[in-house]
Parts: C-alpha cells; structure tokens; sequence
C-alpha cells in the first residue's frame, strides 16, 4: 500500500498522477530544463548585489517573485481563477509551497556561511534523494539506466567543487545545504506524483511564506535603486519564472528525470560566473561538466527513442513485468 493510498486528506485533495503523452513529456523536460536554466543565474546575479543583510536580500526577491507569479496567474486565469486554483492546490500544494519556502530562503542564508561549492555539491544528492523518495513512498520504478546517469551526474559535480572543499566547513551552512536538497527532492516527487494538481499557486505560496517570515527578521528594507534592480531580477527572473517553468513541467515527467535536468543549474553557473564577471573556470569544474552534461544528453536521447512508455503514471522507465 502506497502512502498516498493510507493519506485520506491527500487522497480527497487530488487523484493519482495522470498519464502524459510522449510529446507532454517532451514539453515537460523542456520546461525543466528552462526552470534549471533561470535558477542557474542565481550566483552571477547574487554578485552584482551588495545588501548586507541576507534576511533583506530574501523578502525583496521574494516579494517579487510572488508579485510575478501572481500577475502570470491573472494572466493565465484570471482573477477567479486564480483564486480558484489556490483553493483546489489542497494539501499536496501547502506542502510543495512549504518546501519551496524552506529551500529558497536556506539558500541565501547559506552562502552567508559556506561557499557555493559545498551548496552545489549538496544539491547534486538531488537526483539520488528524488529517487529514493518516489520509490519508499510511491513504489515508483528506476530503470539502470537512471540509477547510473544520477551517478555520473553525482560523480561529474563533485569533480567540479573537490578543489573548493579544503575542510574547513560550517555546520550552519552545511546543513542548510542539505536542507535545500531534502526540500527540493520532496518538491519534485509531490509535483510529480499529484500532476492533476497546479502547482503555480503552490510556489506562490512559497515566496508569500518566505517574504513573510523574511519581512520578520530583516534588520532594513532599504536598499540602493541599484540593488533593487537586481533584486527585481533576482525575484523574477530568477526564481519567479523559474518556478514557474518548474511547477509547469515537473507534473509531466517522472521525478527522478525532473531532478537530473534540475543539475542543469550547478553546471551551468559557473559558465556564467566566468563570462560575466571574468572568473574563469577550473580545469576540474571544465571536466566534471563535462561528465554531467554528457550524461544527462545521453540519459535524455535514450529517454526520447524509448519505444515503451510507462503504462501508470509515475513510473520511471520501462514497466517492470512483474
């Protein structure tokens, strides 16, 4: 018996993943891919940013993410339907808004602590984490193939970040690191796993709980035009259409692919890194992204040539015959 089976109130809020088409399931690794994309922007942008307080870097970039996801709902939906849709997110929503709250907000904490290296290095557990999750709680199947891209993508980040890892960790930061991990691997398994349910309103809610609980610790609110401005883009960009992308996609494919295409973004920050603020990338960062992409595109074409699709949702793979 599943979890979600012995959850009457999970149960009442929303049925079974459903199933998606081959060309939705594209649509979904594309939209991923896009989420990992924007969120890869995150270090090159957080640069540029010189608030000294983290507690007031987390309520602006989150006041205006929530502002952007709620003015694509309206867009999208209009006023009632929106309302609509916060409404029938149910329990599965709270909890990936929760999620998405801890995660975001840990994140700029974190680098207060411990360097982006250990961060990345943490998040690279992701797949793994996802996958284990899926299989405990929903049985969801992991063909080999998978279990052996999630280790060379592991494998591929932590050849990237060994050069910063000197020993001298922080508790705090690490710890939060592995916060994030956790959150984000939960996230994706709960998106996946109830796809009838939208999830934009559940990311919403995680900018609106993080602001709040940021607005409660922030020593100042104010800060230069010139930081606003990248706080603007940090909050929309950044993290707002990330989100979005991610809560859009991550209902149409299986957990363990949405969290590989989600190691796009520690793979892809450093790039930016090196081209916009001139910090060039170490030949062990070049080889372990090497190893990472290789393996996802290769993961990703199998994925497209595959014949037999998942007769149940939430399935990664093949059916198993038994």
């Amino acid at each position: 018996m599943t979890a979600t089976a012995s959850s009457p109130g999970l149960v009442a809020s929303t049925s079974l993943a459903k199933t998606v088409s081959p060309r939705e399931e594209r649509v979904g690794m594309l939209l991923v891919f896009l989420s990992a994309l924007m969120w890869s922007f995150g270090g090159t942008i957080a640069r540029f940013i010189s608030v000294g307080d983290s507690w007031t870097v987390i309520f602006w970039r989150s006041a205006w993410a929530a502002a952007f996801l709620l003015c694509y709902m309206v867009w999208r939906d209009g006023w009632r339907g929106m309302v609509k849709s916060f409404r029938e997110m149910g329990l599965p929503g709270i909890a990936v808004g929760f999620c998405f709250a801890i995660a975001s907000t840990s994140f700029v904490v974190a680098l207060a602590y411990t360097t982006v290296a250990n961060i990345l290095l943490m998040q690279a557990g992701v797949p793994l984490l996802a996958a284990l999750f899926a299989w405990a709680l929903f049985r969801e199947k992991v063909t080999v193939a998978t279990w052996i891209a999630i280790a060379a993508v592991i494998a591929g980040v932590a050849i990237m970040v060994s050069e910063s890892l000197d020993g001298a960790v922080s508790p705090i930061g690490d710890g939060l690191a592995l916060l994030i991990a956790f959150m984000f691997s939960i996230a994706t398994v709960i998106t996946r796993r109830f796809s009838s349910v939208r999830m934009t309103p559940a990311t919403c809610l995680g900018t609106i709980l993080a602001a709040g609980f940021a607005a409660s610790q922030a020593s100042t609110f104010a800060v230069s035009a010139g930081d606003m401005g990248f706080l603007f883009v940090f909050g929309v960009v950044n993290l707002g259409l990330g989100l979005a992308f991610f809560a859009t996609g991550a209902r149409l494919i299986p957990a363990a692919i949405a969290a590989l295409l989600g190691t796009f973004e520690p793979i892809l920050g450093p790039i930016w890194v090196w081209l916009i603020h001139s910090e060039v990338p170490s030949g062990r960062t070049i080889v372990g992204g090497a190893v990472v992409v290789t393996a996802l595109l290769v993961h990703i074409g199998l994925e497209f040539k595959r014949q037999a699709r998942p007769q149940r949702a939430g399935v990664t793979g093949v059916p198993s015959p038994n």
